[in-house]
């Protein structure tokens, strides 16, 4: 129990670590010098901090939100998208939703695991896919949130078997049984927010770009 949790600690303190330098050069000189980047990023936040206030869960630590961590991934980059999810999980901490012993596991599995998960989809997509809009939405955005929510709550799951807090038949009847029923609004949630963004606010999305994703086929001709 106290090795894993351990893990989580220094899995968090590891990825802040690796994400400094972009936070450092990237998101931070952006976010002092744009008052309209600074209203986006608070606004982000507070979505976050509302959407993962409103949580369901039957057993202790078996919570289940939806993330919105796949839409969140695309627009910053996983680095910053990390950092951003700090703040949010602290207040959550300071207003009772999350007890602070659980702060770091928070952090390492409903925080950064979906988000690397995000990533490594998207960075797949763009690798190996047409590079179009409609690759980006529906499997960016869409199968992208599906397949970020379903793997959260099987670490989730795996991680409570492994520091015995519940048997794997209390984690499979009272939180595995609703993988199907979120699968499908964590991939509408996200998928309509990346649609979304991409037609009206294509600059709000860090990974998406004009070039790849429009004009991509015009280049290749």
């Amino acid at each position: 129990m106290l090795l894993l949790q351990t893990i989580m600690v220094i899995l968090v303190v590891i990825a802040l670590w690796v994400a400094r330098r972009d936070v450092a050069s990237v998101f931070w000189p952006k976010f002092i010098e744009e008052r309209q980047f600074q209203h986006l990023t608070y606004a982000v936040m507070l979505c976050l901090f509302l959407l993962w206030s409103a949580q369901a869960g039957i057993k202790p630590g078996l919570n289940i939100h939806f993330l919105a961590l796949t839409t969140l991934t695309l627009m910053y980059g996983w680095k910053v998208a990390f950092l951003l999810t700090i703040p949010v999980s602290l207040i959550l901490a300071l207003v009772g939703n999350l007890n602070w012993s659980a702060l770091a596991d928070y952090l390492a599995l409903s925080c950064l695991l979906p988000i690397i998960i995000s990533h490594i989809v998207f960075t797949a997509s763009y690798r190996w896919l047409p590079r179009n809009i409609f690759v980006f939405i529906f499997v960016a955005g869409f199968i992208n949130g599906a397949l970020t929510g379903s793997l959260h709550l099987l670490a989730i799951s795996l991680y409570h078997l492994g520091i015995q807090n519940h048997t794997w038949n209390d984690i499979q009847n009272n939180y595995l049984i609703f993988l199907p029923l979120l699968a499908f609004p964590e991939a509408l949630l996200n998928g309509m927010a990346v649609t979304l963004l991409s037609v009206f606010q294509p600059q709000w999305l860090r990974a998406f770009s004009d070039k790849d994703y429009i004009y991509n086929h015009y280049h290749n001709d």
